[in-house]
């Protein structure tokens, strides 16, 4: 009788730990692929500021033409010149105002881009950190009911049924985020 206990308590070790090694087993899968996806909201974020700069250099390329011709214009216009040529002036300073406030429209598009990059990027590291906690607790608890297999210790067990569920509440929470 004392051996049917045993058979039974050593099934049920065994059904446990099969389940935590299946959440350990998604845990790292999930993991990675939240890795994966931080890296790459990461890289098109940069991507994006780096565009932000680019346009930002021709903003500022544009701002130092519309501050010359100002200042020519100013200086052409106290030698008398002719109102075709003030126009002229007029009409470039004009056209880099137009181009300046372009590439401040396209700057502020471009930034909100990359900082809804940064925010994909933040929250797939919170379920990637959640699903690496999760491994962590997973292999302990896998790594204690071996331990309770082997010394036949019914107490290890437990221990790693308590630790395996601290695992799958990291699990979980690799989802769902829950846990603040």
């Amino acid at each position: 009788m004392a051996e049917e206990k045993k058979e039974k308590w050593t099934t049920y070790l065994a059904i446990s730990t099969v389940i935590i090694v299946v959440c350990a087993t998604l845990s790292t899968f999930k993991g990675g692929g939240y890795s994966n996806k931080s890296l790459m909201n990461q890289t098109s974020a940069s991507d994006q500021w780096a565009f932000y700069q680019s346009k930002s250099l021709k903003s500022y390329v544009f701002e130092m033409q519309k501050d010359n011709l100002e200042l020519q214009k100013e200086l052409i216009g106290r030698s008398n010149p002719s109102k075709e040529i003030l126009e002229q002036y007029q009409d470039k300073i004009t056209s880099c105002t137009a181009k300046i406030h372009q590439y401040e429209l396209e700057k502020a598009e471009i930034s909100r881009i990359a900082k809804k990059f940064e925010a994909d990027r933040d929250e797939c590291k919170l379920h990637g950190s959640a699903f690496g906690i999760a491994v962590i607790f997973l292999q302990i608890s896998i790594l204690l009911s071996s331990i309770s297999a082997l010394a036949k210790k019914k107490y290890v067990w437990f221990l790693s049924l308590l630790v395996g569920i601290v695992g799958i509440i990291y699990f979980f929470d690799g989802f769902f985020l829950f846990i603040k």
